[in-house]
């Protein structure tokens, strides 16, 4: 048995060294309009931190970027542009000019450089965008697409994986963006270490009972999934409550301490299953998960809603969390029920994995404070 804590410990150890940033996402914004004439415009901002990698732009390689140093880049940042976004309609290319960049934009407080961009698509057809830029730099890149074509504005999100898509300009948009988001939602919340170690936190004595300030198995297989099912919907509730209400602008909470607020959370949860204070997980669930609301609204206002479909695009991402969410209950919980009754559990992976997790969260707390 010993063995085997030491395999876990070791597993454990070397998936949370490779996952110490959580939310530190590379994304791209394409805003354009294409008419009836296919004559398409439009602006793509992209940050500096990535042009930085893809063209070099400190010049004088002091880790310090000056406007002189972005704008004396500016034919190899419209190269760049023009080499790795194309656009076509019935296999025709539309004929792209990129104009001189001019201005920054500002993203969760990230400077982004914004080019603006104009040509002519054939005039019928779907549109096809072939998009490229970053990826070998940074396989976790994102650009999410807006494209909007007089009666609907088409909402896409292109990764790694998918580098080229089709645009049916003739159609509505709304189901290819609900199954967008909700594949942005699955990602994620798969992505998102501290929400995943918040509800592994959670989990882990959710197989136990404290009796005589002791950690024993609950017999009972039943219990531990009704246990379960309270825990996991209260977090549901709490964090759909505000990741609407953030997303719809009813909330608007500063994102630094939103971030701290979920470190300490995961902190918390963490420490109470080594020195129990609350037994009673539901409502302190609920109440944290307010807070992780806020943190997943952060991410869905990078990729950016659609302005016709705002409410479409939360529920879906919403619902992209949660199943998500029970992927990973699906698989975690029936092992730990598996292990509850042997001391391997109660005196190993109970108490061992808590601290890991608070560790991991202090350095969290650290770097947001």
């Amino acid at each position: 048995m010993q063995q085997w804590l030491k395999i876990w410990l070791i597993s454990l150890s070397l998936l949370l060294a490779n996952t110490v940033a959580a939310h530190q996402l590379s994304t791209s914004y394409i805003i354009a309009e294409i008419d009836d004439t296919g004559r398409i415009s439009g602006e793509w901002q992209l940050s500096l931190t990535d042009l930085e990698l893809a063209v070099g732009l400190d010049i004088n390689a002091n880790g310090e970027l000056t406007w002189g140093e972005v704008k004396s880049r500016q034919a190899e940042i419209a190269s760049y542009l023009a080499e790795h976004l194309l656009l076509s309609r019935e296999n025709l290319r539309c004929n792209l000019r990129f104009e001189v960049m001019e201005r920054l934009q500002d993203h969760a407080n990230e400077a982004f450089a914004v080019t603006d961009f104009s040509g002519q698509c054939p005039i019928s057809g779907s549109l096809e965008v072939a998009y490229s830029a970053i990826f070998s730099l940074d396989s976790s890149h994102e650009v999410v697409l807006n494209i909007g074509d007089g009666n609907h504005l088409h909402s896409l999100v292109l990764d790694d994986s998918t580098r080229k898509i089709t645009i049916d300009l003739s159609k509505g948009s709304a189901w290819t963006t609900f199954t967008q988001f909700v594949y942005q939602g699955v990602v994620h919340i798969w992505i998102g270490i501290d929400h995943i170690l918040f509800l592994l936190a959670l989990l882990l004595p959710a197989v136990l009972q404290r009796k005589d300030k002791k950690w024993q198995a609950i017999s009972s297989v039943k219990t531990i999934l009704t246990n379960t099912v309270w825990i996991v919907s209260a977090f549901t509730l709490a964090h759909s409550l505000t990741l609407t209400a953030t997303a719809l602008g009813w909330l608007s909470p500063s994102s630094r301490w939103v971030e701290l607020g979920i470190a300490l959370s995961v902190l918390f949860a963490a420490l109470n299953n080594i020195w129990p204070v609350v037994l009673r997980l539901a409502w302190l669930t609920f109440a944290f998960g307010l807070l992780h609301g806020m943190g997943f609204a952060g991410v869905l206002g990078e990729l950016g809603l659609p302005a016709d479909q705002q409410l479409l695009s939360i529920l879906a991402f919403n619902l992209g969390v949660e199943i998500g969410q029970l992927a990973i209950l699906v698989i975690l919980l029936p092992v730990l029920i598996l292990l509850r009754n042997t001391t391997f559990y109660t005196r190993g992976v109970l108490p061992v994995g808590s601290i890991l997790i608070a560790i991991m969260a202090v350095q969290w707390s650290v770097e947001r404070w």
